[in-house]
């Protein structure tokens, strides 16, 4: 989706967030920030930050209720604020914590909208796609952030003692996770974190194998375009 000559950068941003484009560019840049940037710190408020917008744009692309979008505004200011006031107070694990739990549920409301919004559509066309794809990235961050809040916030390690972690492991655990890659060198090393990555390879497998390889199989790019041309 490239802009049109003439057209105002304000009118094409808002094009390219009704197609969902601007939503995936976003999740990119969120998994860009996880994958490179340790989950503490001002890093960690930077990466809620950005994903607080992914949720926001998904929400506002999926034309979700102004109090929906109210209070998704609301509970992005208050993860953000948590983790910046984690960064200033020397790393608080349970402030941390607090920040990841409520950005997982961020993305899991705005994955939601998006979704629905997916499945009312009466046509299979590239906003369709992108939707769908956008959804499926986005329940990869958001058992990102739902495994870094449990990390902090229970009295052991997600990934048990011993374990040495890096920049990017956890966002890097939960997409092998979601595509049931399975390298084995990170593992949860108790409840709940075993119950959840479960759930991912669940709906990971699901929702690939059900919703997008469908929804691609139906895809006819120019359909409507040769119609109206017909017309």
């Amino acid at each position: 989706m490239s802009r049109r000559r003439g057209e105002r950068w304000g009118h094409f941003v808002t094009r390219v967030a009704n197609a969902f484009g601007l939503v995936l560019l976003l999740v990119l840049a969120t998994y860009a920030l996880g994958s490179l940037t340790p989950a503490h710190g001002w890093t960690a408020a930077l990466t809620a930050l950005v994903a607080s917008a992914t949720a926001i744009v998904g929400l506002a692309g999926a034309d979700a209720r102004p109090a929906v979008l109210r209070s998704a505004l609301l509970l992005a200011v208050v993860g953000v604020a948590l983790a910046a006031l984690s960064a200033i107070i020397s790393d608080s694990e349970d402030l941390l914590g607090a920040s990841g739990l409520i950005t997982a549920l961020l993305m899991l409301v705005a994955a939601g909208a998006i979704l629905r919004t997916v499945l009312s559509e009466t046509e299979v066309g590239f906003r369709t796609i992108l939707g769908a794809i956008s959804v499926y990235t986005m329940l990869g961050l958001l058992f990102t952030f739902l495994y870094v809040g449990l990390d902090r916030i229970q009295s052991s390690p997600f990934f048990g003692t011993g374990v040495v972690l890096k920049g990017g492991d956890f966002i890097f655990f939960s997409f092998t996770t979601l595509t049931t890659t399975g390298y084995g060198n990170l593992v949860p090393a108790g409840q709940p974190g075993k119950m959840f990555a479960g759930l991912e390879m669940l709906i990971g497998q699901i929702f690939l194998v059900t919703l997008v390889a469908g929804l691609v199989s139906l895809w006819r790019p120019g359909g409507l375009l040769r119609r109206q041309r017909g017309d």
